[in-house]
């Protein structure tokens, strides 16, 4: 009886909550990094036999994804000719057979116990193309210019030549499209708004207008140049091409252009597959999306997330610490002071769709608006600011996490001694000067938890974003060469929205489905990483005003 007053079981109880609920995260978080990251592996090939009863015999190849017990009544149901005195339990395969263009799919249930003759040939082969996704089978041959120049033994060293240089090709086709082309594209642009400003205001004289044409011409120069460049990559990069042979004897030409990688995972030693691995992580790092967003990398989803989260950040921090520091420092406290903590405490609570739809109305149709019609009325009709961008995406994240922000800095400023207000006072030292060398310096670690809070509720938001400046693909950055350098008006990709959209409107689930968990993965990662971030500005901090604060 003791044992209970002393309040031991509500500790052990407490103690027992928080360690289920680490072991439940560590545990979600283990589930997603095998799902997510297991992709990347350079899984073997098999090469099979499917006897299905009553129907012709056919060679599959593919890769092992999935494996399961089912009852046999349930694939009986399904239509498939499984025998009455069969197992009660049949295994269930999903196989990888890829070759879209050929199969019309990429993936294939298959009943286990009817494959026969399985085997995992070294020369099989994994084509990786930048259309109608993987390959499996057998190379034939390298032509170049349509004449055989490899087959047999020597087609396999030659094919890696080739697709190397390929591949370096290809980033020289890929700067000069987005560098080189993007900015005579901005040049002119930039040439065409300037026309139609002097046009409005009555100043395009013939001067002006033959300054502007010199410009113009000179771009153009530029841009036969680049596009004669162009032309001497793609024409090389369409010489080369490659025959292979699928499991059935099908055989496809497919061009060296369309081929991101080819390897034999049946012929690969466990450091070769851990080098390539790697290399697959980092290519889903760092390469722009494709195939409907289920192939390729995730690179401009992270770069729009976190430089949204940046500038939201940039953009609650004052305004937040602001509020707190006049209701808390000078506004009286009555019953208006009250109803605004109240008021502020609600916003906490208000659904993220409801901020999006308010940042859609509000930041967009009438801010956008009228910023176009002050600022840039010589792009209109088409908008300018008044369309979803990154800046109004930034401002709805920022107004749905400054209650956050205005909370923790309202309770660091009342954490500090009412003495040390006083004692600054005594020695001569303003109000202002007070709050801001001794009182705000002393409450930033409670700013920096604001804003750790803040940034881990904005970072992982979609509803809103979906409104106000998110769109499925945008492969260009908001942040390039060309002034202004930083485009806020552009649109973004983020990675919530990327989950979603692999996750619930890829065609191709079965495919889609890893990225889903690698994706989610990363987001944790790089929410992680930013609440790390602030959290060791806020240690230092916290270190650095003991002192003051005991």
């Amino acid at each position: 009886m003791s044992w209970c007053k002393s309040g031991a079981p509500g500790v052990w109880m407490s103690g027992g909550a928080v360690a289920i609920a680490v072991i439940m995260t560590i545990g979600l978080l283990a589930v997603i990094a095998v799902r997510g990251l297991g992709h990347f592996w350079p899984a073997d090939l098999i090469h099979a036999n499917y006897n299905v009863p009553g129907q012709p015999n056919h060679l599959v190849v593919g890769e092992v994804v999935q494996k399961e017990q089912v009852p046999r009544v349930r694939l009986k149901g399904a239509g498939l000719p499984v025998p009455d005195d069969g197992p009660e339990f049949m295994t269930r395969e999903l196989i990888k057979v890829g070759n879209r263009d050929l199969n019309g799919a990429d993936f294939s249930w298959i009943v286990g116990e009817w494959l026969t003759d399985q085997t995992t040939p070294p020369e099989l082969m994994a084509i990786e193309r930048r259309e109608w996704g993987n390959f499996y089978g057998y190379l034939v041959n390298i032509k170049e210019d349509g004449k055989v120049i490899a087959e047999g033994e020597a087609a396999w060293p030659e094919l890696q030549a080739r697709i190397a240089r390929v591949g370096q090709l290809a980033n020289e086709l890929s700067a000069l499209e987005k560098k080189d082309i993007g900015a005579v594209n901005a040049g002119l642009e930039r040439l065409r708004l300037h026309a139609r400003k002097l046009e409005l205001d009555g100043k395009l004289d013939a001067a002006a207008q033959a300054d502007m044409d010199a410009e113009r011409a000179e771009l153009a120069a530029r841009y036969k140049g680049i596009e004669a460049r162009l032309g001497e990559l793609h024409a090389q990069v369409a010489r080369d091409s490659l025959t292979a042979r699928d499991a059935n004897g099908r055989e496809i030409n497919i061009e060296m252009g369309k081929v991101v990688h080819a390897y034999q995972p049946n012929n690969m030693g466990t450091l070769t597959k851990i080098g390539f691995y790697f290399s697959k992580i980092w290519e889903f790092l760092s390469d722009d999306p494709r195939e409907a967003n289920t192939e390729g990398g995730i690179f401009p989803a992270i770069f729009g997330t976190v430089m949204m989260t940046l500038i939201m950040a940039v953009i609650v921090t004052p305004f937040g610490v602001l509020a707190a520091v006049y209701l808390r420092e000078y506004a009286r406290q009555n019953a208006m002071t009250r109803l605004i903590r109240i008021a502020v405490n609600n916003l906490a609570g208000v659904p993220a769709i409801v901020y999006g739809v308010f940042g859609l109305g509000f930041f967009v149709y009438v801010l956008g608006g009228s910023v176009d019609r002050l600022f840039f009325p010589e792009a209109l009709p088409a908008p300018t600011f008044g369309t979803p961008g990154l800046l109004w995406a930034s401002l709805t994240l920022a107004l749905l996490a400054v209650p956050v922000v205005i909370v923790a800095t309202e309770e660091g400023l009342a954490r500090i001694p009412r003495t040390v207000r006083e004692g600054s006072l005594a020695l001569g030292a303003t109000k202002a000067e007070t709050l801001w060398k001794i009182v705000l310096p002393m409450a930033s670690p409670a700013m920096m938890t604001g804003m750790i809070l803040a940034v881990a509720r904005a970072a992982g938001e979609v509803a809103p974003l979906m409104l106000v400046g998110v769109v499925k693909l945008a492969p260009s950055l908001p942040l390039d060469g060309n002034y202004p350098y930083l485009h806020l008006d552009q649109k973004i990709m983020h990675l919530g929205f990327h989950i979603y959209d692999v996750g619930f409107q890829s065609p191709n689930v079965e495919a889609a489905r890893p990225l889903v968990y690698a994706t989610a993965l990363l987001l944790v990662l790089v929410i992680a990483l930013l609440n790390l971030s602030a959290v060791a500005i806020r240690n230092h901090l916290r270190e650095k005003y003991k002192a003051l604060d005991s």
